[in-house]
């Protein structure tokens, strides 16, 4: 049969030939570095037969695909070294049974139900078998095998690999790949791509954690263990990947929700569901502030809408019973008599078109902006919810814009010129733009194909004359619209999606909204959907992460602590306190009975911007002696003058000191 290289050669190679086959045509250097082929745009290794007339390009260990290829490998090795570890406890490597072990990013992990637990303290003799593995050079072969064959190797002994395989359609070829012989290496059902050879695998991998993962992730099926493993090209990748590991424990939300007492989750109130404390309810309170204050400027109108809705309101919108698995069951009332279904709130959007349509509209009224800081409900499954960032309530600043076709663009601007004052006020610098368009060969999209078009136009020309540089995600809109995010990088290099704007033609034709235009005619409006946080749980979860806890003054639950130096200054203390508080600053005085060095310290801990300091000197001038987390002892100054430079820090939101 013919393949192709990339400059457009072809080559005449035997039926079935492989990757390695091509390799070996070009040449016995090419051959040895050869680790796998990218054919017809597909990753394949060099094992799998090649299609008549494909286009092959060979890999080497400089290919970026190469990282792939070897983290696919290192989940066998995983699976493997866990068997040979259990084998030398005792038990039958058969009672290791196995799920599924993917690629993720950065790495790799394998589903295991053991038997016996596998712990933290386990990993480091896993992992030194794998090493072991690797060091054996053990190569790799890809073979395939009929459905009856396939189903005979599990039957009886793997219930997770035989459902696999009953799962296939009819027809589908079954492969699976082996490391070394039969006998003392490892086989498993996979579709591949792998490397040739173990000892083609970097050594620059750890593995990291265990986990509990519900049997493809069904809450009602068996809880298998995760263990979960890294893997890099060079020690330097892996180095600095460990790290950024370690700092993020440093900053993770949960814990540092705990010691700075922001926020709790308690099972009595619900898996998922938020309890603010009062500090966390001074940020929470604060970005709201700052974004109502933007709104209003920028020409918004605030609405409220209530935590639930006719279950005819989703169905008329389409959301339900679209995203039926990810809502909470429907409320019903008929054992009291009432025929209506209610559901709590998933979205806001139905609530904001209906304020929408309570009257006819004009041209002249438009755009209409509404505006909601609403509380929506998802039924997140239980082993995904994570802290604040992924909950089963969540406030969204949403917001909905009505307008016609000729003024989306410009409105489209001016939502992104709110998104970009968000993460600038935030010091979110390093973010890049995602352009979510429709997959053309799916049909979970609603609406015509014309007004899809037009609207995905919109948004590109709109971020082009914005600036954005972007990528274009097929696949990645809404069901009713596509859409723009903000990917955005955190302190520790970390991406996380924030701030959505979506263009939609579908749901004004779902609710049959129209305005009237200058011609007297009926036309149909255009919505915008917004939220520059998106979810405030998930938003204010990610701030503490980027910034450690340590917030800029104006997101500090306290802002300035007065610290007595002793007794005799306890009530020009509370005196200053209440001055900077009745300037709108949020100040504590301190006057536990500790030594004053302790409660400086006890400041700094709580991450508190300012600690002012007061003896003798300071009371007898009107002063405070002022010390600035990170910048230590700015010296003493009049209060006035404090008070000055932190209310100007405090009010423009500068993200450094004023002094």
């Amino acid at each position: 049969m013919t393949v192709y290289l990339p400059d457009g050669r072809a080559l005449e190679v035997p039926e079935g030939a492989t990757a390695k086959d091509v390799a070996e045509r070009i040449g016995p250097g090419l051959a040895r570095a050869a680790v796998g082929a990218i054919v017809d745009g597909e990753l394949y290794d060099l094992f799998k037969p090649l299609p008549e007339g494909a286009t092959v390009r060979i890999l080497t260990e400089k290919d970026p695909e190469y990282q792939h290829l070897f983290r696919h490998t290192l989940a066998h090795v995983l699976a493997q070294a866990v068997k040979e570890f259990f084998r030398e406890k005792g038990y039958d490597p058969d009672q290791v049974r196995l799920g599924v072990g993917p690629v993720i990013e950065k790495g790799f992990y394998y589903d295991i139900e053991a038997p016996e637990p596998i712990s933290d303290e386990d990993l480091p003799a896993i992992e030194e078998k794998m090493r072991e593995i690797l060091r054996r050079d053990l190569p790799l072969r890809r073979f395939v095998l009929p459905r009856e064959a396939a189903l005979a190797r599990y039957q009886g002994k793997d219930p997770y690999k035989t459902e696999l395989i009953l799962d296939l359609p009819e027809g589908e070829e079954i492969s699976f790949y082996q490391q070394g012989d039969e006998a003392f290496g490892f086989t498993d059902l996979c579709r591949g791509p792998h490397v040739p050879s173990t000892g083609r695998i970097p050594p620059h991998f750890r593995l990291t954690h265990v986990a509990g993962a519900y049997w493809r992730g069904d809450e009602r099926r068996p809880m298998l263990q995760r263990v979960y493993g890294v893997a890099f090209r060079t020690a330097e990748e892996l180095k600095e990947y460990l790290w950024q590991l370690e700092e993020a424990k440093k900053r993770d939300h949960r814990r540092l929700g705990r010691e700075l007492e922001l926020f709790l989750i308690d099972p009595m109130v619900g898996k998922g569901l938020v309890l603010w404390l009062p500090k966390g309810n001074v940020i929470r309170e604060e970005l709201m502030a700052f974004m109502r204050e933007e709104q209003i400027r920028r020409g918004y109108q605030l609405v409220t809408t209530p935590h639930i809705g006719s279950l005819e309101l989703y169905k008329t919108s389409g959301h339900y019973p679209y995203y039926a698995e990810s809502q909470f069951p429907p409320i019903s009332f008929k054992e009291r008599g009432e025929e209506e279904e209610y559901l709590l709130k998933p979205m806001n959007c139905p609530h904001h078109i209906r304020i929408y349509a309570y009257r006819r509209r004009s041209y002249r009224e438009l755009p209409l902006r509404l505006a909601e800081f609403g509380t929506v409900y998802r039924y997140e499954k239980a082993g995904e919810l994570l802290g604040l960032t992924r909950v089963r309530g969540f406030t969204q600043d949403d917001a909905h814009i009505f307008c016609t076709p000729e003024q989306v663009k410009e409105e489209f601007l001016g939502v992104l010129d709110l998104v970009l004052k968000v993460l600038s006020t935030l010091g979110l610098k390093d973010y890049r733009a995602r352009i979510g368009v429709r997959d053309p060969k799916s049909d979970k999209y609603v609406g015509d194909e014309a007004k899809w078009s037009l609207a995905e136009r919109q948004i590109e020309e709109a971020a082009l004359e914005a600036g954005l540089h972007y990528t274009v995600e097929e696949g990645d809109a809404a069901f009713y619209g596509p859409k723009l995010d903000f990917v955005v990088k955190d302190a520790l290099g970390r991406e996380w999606q924030l701030g959505t704007i979506q263009v939609d033609y579908n749901l004004p034709e779902r609710f049959g909204l129209t305005y009237v235009g200058r011609d007297g005619a009926e036309h149909r409006p255009v919505m915008i959907h917004r939220a520059p946080f998106g979810s405030l749980e998930r938003f204010i979860g990610i701030l503490i992460e980027h910034f450690a806890g340590d917030f800029p003054l104006w997101l500090s639950p306290v802002q300035a602590v007065v610290v007595p130096v002793s007794e005799k200054q306890e009530d020009y203390a509370k005196e200053v306190a209440e001055r900077l508080k009745a300037a709108g600053l949020r100040a504590e005085a301190d006057l536990r009975p500790e030594r004053m060095q302790a409660r400086i310290r006890d400041a700094e801990v709580a991450k508190v911007p300012y600690v002012l300091v007061v003896g003798e000197r300071e009371k007898a001038e009107g002063g405070v002696s002022v010390r600035r987390r990170h910048r230590g002892n700015l010296g003493s100054m009049p209060l006035s003058a404090f008070l000055e430079g932190a209310l100007k820090e405090y009010r423009e939101k500068l993200l450094e000191s004023a002094f």
